[in-house]
């Protein structure tokens, strides 16, 4: 079996860091920047790239969310608390996205490696065991049951999810996201996806299986770790440990080449949040 240090272990990681721009800066953003760079990265136009960013008040949900009985209902919820809501282009469910929450991409070209699906959960998870390493906590990658956007790579301590993995393969590029609950309270953000699968199902049968949400099953590293963990610490910790696995850590934004491309990602990813949402 491979090891995830193979993958983290590149020539150069180029970094874009997009984790302080703030409320404007939006969640569909995201998903046409990784849908670009997934692009780049796989034509070797780039090297391999991590990307980091915050959201403020978002529910991400996910396709199977858009075929909930009642979804306007639970939508009108989100929105009344003061969330807007979008609808990802990838597989998973709803999760929360706030001030309190790094996400992370790494970006890796498929060809190089042949980086099969669990290598990919593999690298994500070595990278977040290495930054967290020095706090002694054992971190588990396995479904927890009651949590939201359920899935084998949640990652947890003691039993309570603090994050949450996910793929996306596109034109020979992998995007392996994670979310990072870094402050704030893990129930009080489960209890709102709760809140909002029983307004959006009303207990009604339907062909998908939608989670149980149990908010006590989740929690921030701050809460986990008792001590004060912020973005910003997180940030840090992601970037010291990258340097372990290169000799060259670039800053970066995005080439001329990558403008044009993602302003194409970003009108597709529009136009599917909005046929999703009806």
């Amino acid at each position: 079996m491979r090891d995830y240090r193979s993958i983290l272990s590149q020539p150069q990681w180029r970094i874009i860091d997009q984790s302080s721009l703030g409320p404007q800066f939006q969640a569909l953003q995201s998903f046409a920047m990784d849908d670009t760079l997934c692009t780049t990265v796989g034509s070797g136009l780039s090297p391999a790239t991590v990307r980091s960013w915050v959201h403020h008040n978002t529910i991400v949900l996910g396709i199977q969310d858009t075929r909930l009985p009642f979804l306007q209902e639970g939508i009108n919820f989100l929105q009344e608390q003061g969330w807007n809501v979008i609808v990802r282009n990838s597989g998973g469910l709803a999760v929360v996205l706030d001030e309190g929450v790094l996400n992370i991409s790494l970006i890796l070209r498929e060809a190089d490696k042949s980086i099969d699906i669990n290598l990919g959960y593999d690298a994500m998870l070595g990278l977040i065991q290495e930054m967290l390493h020095d706090y002694g906590a054992v971190i588990e990658a396995r479904e927890i049951v009651g949590s939201y956007c359920p899935g084998s790579y949640d990652l947890s301590i003691d039993g309570k999810k603090f994050a949450g993995i996910s793929q996306r393969r596109i034109r020979g590029g992998i995007a392996v996201q994670i979310y990072l609950c870094a402050t704030g309270s893990g129930s009080n953000r489960a209890a709102l996806i709760r809140d909002f699968y029983q307004l959006a199902l009303k207990g009604e049968q339907t062909k998908f299986v939608y989670p149980v949400i149990v908010p006590d099953v989740m929690a921030s590293l701050s809460e986990l770790l008792k001590t004060d963990i912020t973005v910003y610490h997180l940030m840090m910790r992601l970037l010291q440990t990258l340097q372990h696995f290169t000799p060259t850590l670039s800053s970066s934004q995005l080439l001329p080449e990558e403008v044009s491309m993602y302003e194409q990602n970003l009108h597709r990813v529009l136009e599917r949040n909005n046929k999703a949402l009806g």
